[in-house]
């Protein structure tokens, strides 16, 4: 069972507070997922902040345009320094997803790591070459494009 780690960093222009609001809050999911993927968020949390426990589902179609149910927990949180989601159910054996943000002399720095184990073993790792690295890359490369956008005019 091999586990792969995907890592992004972004600097945005624009205080901690700020960034905060607008990461904390589920609804903004959404905005920062490339329109192909076919998010919808299917919970009905959407206007509470983040907190340890809360249960988000989604709607997703990373191959084919084919939906499946997604649901993750947050199971750690600290108040404008980082919070993790872990899925619960979905497209993988197993996702670990680290939110960190430090504070910098331009803005703040976001860091994303992921850890996850794709399904289906041996085949899943062949997936992981093939297609799941570079999607997930296309996905951060698309969220950091929208932060670009909102926070660093």
């Amino acid at each position: 069972m091999a586990a792969f780690q995907f890592k992004r960093e972004q600097i945005i222009n624009s205080d901690i507070d700020t960034v905060w609001d607008f990461v904390s809050s589920p609804k903004n999911l959404k905005e920062i997922t490339p329109d192909y993927m076919l998010f919808q968020i299917t919970s009905d949390n959407l206007d509470q902040k983040m907190y340890p426990g809360m249960i988000i589902t989604y709607k997703v179609a990373p191959i084919l345009n084919i939906k499946i149910d997604w649901m993750t927990e947050i199971t750690h949180v600290r108040d404008k320094k980082f919070f993790i989601d872990e899925q619960r159910m979905g497209p993988y054996k197993m996702w670990h997803h680290q939110h960190i943000f430090e504070i910098k002399d331009n803005g703040v720095l976001m860091k994303d790591i992921i850890t996850y184990i794709p399904p289906l073993g041996l085949i899943g790792q062949i997936a992981n070459k093939i297609f799941i690295k570079k999607q997930l890359k296309n996905i951060f490369d698309y969220r950091q494009k929208v932060m670009n956008k909102k926070f660093n005019q």
